[in-house]
């Protein structure tokens, strides 16, 4: 049974910083490549950043690039967004992802973690 739970989620300050944290199991980590999205109320998931199978390659919206860091632990079965400046438009729920290549949707998702700025 493949999981995948986030963690690191919580309240700070606008300009702050966090640094979330998903460990996977059940699924061969280290062929996978990952992504972490989230969901503000009353708006639709979107895309943050994403992180190929060996690390190599990164991607991020254009609302986070300079902000957020994505990395991965393989050892450890560990996906990372370090996000700083935190803005209030960053509050919403943010799920990791796991999908076999950048040629398959991701299949495998978390259940979320709630990050809230407050101006």
């Amino acid at each position: 049974q493949v999981q995948l739970v986030e963690s690191g989620g919580g309240l700070v300050q606008a300009g702050g910083s966090l640094r979330l944290a998903c460990v996977a199991s059940g699924l061969p980590f280290s062929l996978y490549a990952m992504g972490w999205f989230r969901q503000a109320p009353g708006k639709e998931r979107e895309f943050v950043a994403s992180i190929s199978s060996n690390g190599f390659s990164t991607s991020y919206v254009d609302s986070v690039k300079g902000r957020c860091t994505i990395s991965r632990d393989n050892a450890k079965k560990t996906v990372y967004l370090q996000t700083n400046s935190l803005k209030p438009e960053d509050t919403a729920v943010y799920y990791c992802a796991a999908r076999r290549s950048i040629f398959n949707n991701y299949e495998y998702w978390g259940q979320g973690t709630q990050v809230t700025v407050s101006s």
